[in-house]
């Protein structure tokens, strides 16, 4: 009885996070945003010119019951918002999947197109803003427009959520203020930073973990802020407090 209401329940999660990931995809509510994206996508970067862009929101990646969200600032210009999947085509997806594969939590190592077969486990990447923004900074109105997609994800997979990993003080600001806007009883909430932790008793009684960690963008891997052993240390940690 109790695995049939679990199906019910998986069943309607699922359909519910599809309709969410559409509404994603078709949102046009900032005038800058969506100008760029399409921009971008029209205008193209010189070694993509023969590609077809993406130039929409994008959705989230995984699975739809994941032990471990990571949250991400935003799509990159030319990643995935040319590919259309998340951390998807750039710098900083080849440095989470690696980490991701190591960790045991994606098939492949890379991530390149949404058709080149990549798959994650127990895991889902998701992003505070839909949308590439200009040099990579969204306004507070578009994070704050973009935010009940976010709301509206967090509660559909939080029954299932073991941690969270935050890539970036944006991510880890958003995070934080969705869990307290859910009225998850977040103490002392620690300054950002790589590694930082703050494990928490969920509503529901369960054990839950956020865990910090520097964007994998090349601002913070070429000048060795981030190393690829330090992103590896952030997902074997997630991975192992998920089991």
């Amino acid at each position: 009885m109790e695995s049939h209401s679990h199906l019910v329940v998986l069943i309607s999660t699922v359909k519910k996070l599809a309709l969410l990931q559409k509404e994603i995809v078709e949102c046009r509510r900032c005038p800058r945003l969506v100008n760029w994206r399409e921009e971008v996508a029209r205008v193209k970067r010189k070694s993509y010119i023969d590609q077809e862009y993406w130039g929409k929101p994008v959705p989230s990646f995984g699975v739809d019951e994941p032990s471990i969200l990571i949250v991400g600032l935003a799509p990159g210009a030319h990643g995935a918002n040319r590919t259309g999947r998340i951390f998807t085509g750039d710098s900083s997806g080849d440095w989470l999947y690696r980490a991701l594969h190591r960790a045991g939590l994606a098939k492949f190592p890379t991530s390149t197109s949404r058709e080149d077969g990549q798959e994650l486990f127990k895991t889902r990447i998701t992003c505070a803003v839909r949308c590439a923004p200009p040099g990579n900074k969204p306004s507070t109105m578009e994070r704050d427009n973009c935010s009940h997609f976010f709301v509206k994800e967090m509660e559909l997979v939080m029954p299932s959520l073991k941690v969270v990993v935050a890539l970036g003080g944006f991510a880890w600001q958003a995070v934080t203020r969705q869990l307290l806007g859910m009225g998850e009883n977040l103490k002392r909430i620690p300054r950002f930073g790589h590694g930082v932790e703050l494990q928490w008793i969920g509503k529901d009684g369960n054990s839950r973990l956020l865990v910090g960690s520097y964007h994998p963008s090349q601002q913070n891997t070429f000048t060795g802020k981030l190393t690829q052993a330090m992103l590896d240390q952030v997902m074997k940690r997630a991975g192992r407090f998920s089991r």
